[in-house]
């Protein structure tokens, strides 16, 4: 895992019913966080974002990746664009050019 970057797309997991897709997300992040090998970073964009709020049991999990050393980091159009860059509880803003940048060294695992 070491050798990946996850792209959060959505703040669900899956297609379908909005509070299991959140829980499936939930349990991905759980158990993520307790293997050996973690990601180099999690990228979030569109939806993704609403993860490192608060309001979404999953920002719990990304600091706790984020104290081991996981890059986390949120896609700026898309914190602006739902209204979270000032409530964001983990992680830092970025740009899609970092992204590009993290997808060119390391083979992307996208959660969407």
């Amino acid at each position: 895992m070491k050798n990946k970057v996850i792209l959060v797309s959505s703040n669900q997991l899956g297609r379908g019913d909005q509070l299991l897709g959140e829980n499936i997300l939930e349990t991905f992040f759980t158990i993520l966080k307790q293997k050996e090998e973690l990601p180099a970073a999690v990228f979030c964009m569109n939806s993704g974002v609403l993860t490192m709020t608060e309001d979404s049991f999953v920002s719990v999990h990304l600091k706790e990746l984020e104290a081991k050393g996981v890059d986390i980091l949120a896609c700026k159009t898309c914190a602006d664009h739902y209204e979270v860059t000032e409530i964001l509880t983990v992680g830092k803003i970025s740009g899609m050019g970092d992204f590009i940048d993290l997808a060119a060294k390391y083979e992307v695992i996208t959660i969407s």
